[in-house]
């Protein structure tokens, strides 16, 4: 992920790393927020020239399923922009994510066709002397496999980040306050965290009004800390993104929710 616009398949995913906690290990934690069969969909848009359209669709699942020979969560994300949006930008985008049911994380791929460029991430996941051992491979748009092999704590695909970090409590929670963390692909581990910016009223695609925690993303590939994106996630014990606000190099790009279902909780925000 060297440029910002390949991060727009990730409008939905940097929304969910709202609540990672700072000096967290891969170590399992208790799932408080979801339950198996909650599924997120939301109505993707481009801003070109002050005007925004409507440039297509992404969703997200969650289910309880196995993952060799034991139980776990597969989670699912999809994006794919509509027949006006690929004459721009073309993305046809699959991420699959698998976790323990105490959310550590297993297993991570990504099917990425973004513009001409077709890559395949995959993490694997062991955890050894206190030290999550990562195994990571790109296969490029050319065919040629890429292998590296990192050893870090604290560190989490988009994926995975999401499942287990909606469980954490931003209760005490100050404007301005950071909580840090590392992002892995099938390339890079990268440094990351979250700025916290209060509450707010947001409104979503299916006529309702949300009460939102507003948080910012950064992210450092190596030239220091970047604002990736701002995003609004609901403030109820299902912490579910609700909107998100990207930067892009040839816009800004917006996320609003369309449908939640099977979420665990009632939504009280």
């Amino acid at each position: 992920m060297n440029s910002r616009t390949h991060k727009l398949e990730n409008v939905l995913l940097v929304a969910m790393l709202f609540l990672a906690s700072v000096g967290a290990s891969a170590q399992g934690m208790t799932n408080t927020a979801f339950k198996s069969g909650e599924y997120l969909s939301y109505n993707l848009y481009f801003n070109w020239k002050f005007v925004w359209i409507k440039a297509g669709n992404a969703s997200f699942s969650t289910t309880m399923t196995r993952y060799k020979g034991q139980n776990a969560y597969k989670s699912s994300l999809t994006a794919k922009t509509n027949a006006r949006a690929d004459k721009f930008y073309v993305i046809r985008d699959i991420l699959t994510a698998y976790c323990t049911g105490n959310l550590v994380p297993l297993f991570y791929t990504k099917n990425t066709h973004e513009g001409n460029r077709r890559n395949l991430d995959e993490v694997t996941y062991q955890f050894s002397g206190g030290k999550c051992h990562m195994k990571l491979r790109r296969r490029k748009t050319d065919g040629v496999n890429h292998y590296k092999n990192v050893v870090r704590n604290n560190s989490f695909d988009m994926l995975s980040i999401f499942l287990r970090a909606r469980s954490w409590n931003p209760s005490g929670w100050r404007n301005g306050y950071k909580v840090g963390f590392n992002i892995v692909d099938g390339k890079n581990c990268n440094p990351a965290y979250i700025q916290y910016g209060g509450k707010t009223n947001v409104d979503g695609d299916n006529n309702r009004k949300y009460r939102c925690l507003k948080l910012s993303y950064y992210e450092n590939e190596g030239k220091g800390y970047k604002r990736i994106a701002t995003f609004y996630v609901t403030d109820d014990q299902n912490h579910i993104p609700i909107l998100i606000d990207l930067n892009l190099k040839f816009g800004s790009a917006k996320a609003k929710i369309v449908n939640i279902r099977g979420n665990r909780y009632p939504i009280r925000a």
